[in-house]
């Protein structure tokens, strides 16, 4: 069922993007993320039960390479990626990297509101843990774009935790083709268990 949903949904965005009307227009930034607003929202706020993170107010940079992998294949091919399988069909109705550049403007430029945390992490424990991962990705999860570290102070709690869990089974970083994604898979082995993810991502949460 959950499988049938993604392939469903990304097909259906695949084809609203091939049913356009083949007119001289240039949509912009805002008109190409109606597509995304299905899934992300309108203001780019995530649903979760479309499994559909929160992205408003992630760096333009971020935002391109991800689909830019995601229409590559570098992401949202493994069998095991379900969500990121839904992704693709939508990164790949973008016809060139200036639509993808334009979408990623309006996202970034997008205010930013830190969802509500839902998982049961140790905060105070996470903070160790973070000590490691702040020398990328900054000490307020800012992130840094010359080390190809996304912010992660602007995003779902259960979507951290479940990247951290693609890291670690090479779901996500494993393609050889994706060369930043592998930078994560050293961090995430020093994880012990599921707990240390939702641990870490408990003090992400209390990052101003």
């Amino acid at each position: 069922m959950q499988f049938a949903k993604y392939v469903a949904c990304g097909i259906s965005l695949l084809a609203m993007a091939c049913q356009a009307p083949a007119e001289d227009h240039s949509p912009g930034g805002e008109e190409l993320y109606q597509l995304c607003s299905n899934c992300h929202g309108e203001t780019g706020a995530g649903r979760p039960v479309l499994n559909a993170p929160a992205i408003a107010g992630l760096g333009s940079w971020y935002i391109e390479a991800q689909l830019k992998k995601f229409r590559s294949g570098e992401r949202g091919t493994h069998p095991e990626d379900l969500p990121g399988m839904g992704m693709r069909p939508m990164a790949m109705s973008l016809q060139n990297d200036a639509q993808i550049a334009d979408i990623a403007a309006h996202v970034a430029a997008m205010p930013a509101t830190r969802p509500k945390p839902i998982l049961d992490g140790d905060a105070a424990k996470g903070a160790g843990i973070y000590a490691t991962c702040s020398t990328c990705h900054g000490k307020s999860g800012e992130g840094e774009q010359e080390k190809s570290a996304p912010a992660l102070n602007k995003t779902h709690d259960w979507y951290l935790v479940r990247q951290l869990q693609n890291f670690k089974s090479r779901v996500r970083g494993g393609n050889p083709a994706d060369a930043t994604g592998a930078q994560m898979l050293p961090w995430v082995a020093m994880l012990a268990d599921e707990q240390a993810m939702k641990d870490v991502v408990a003090h992400i949460q209390t990052l101003k």
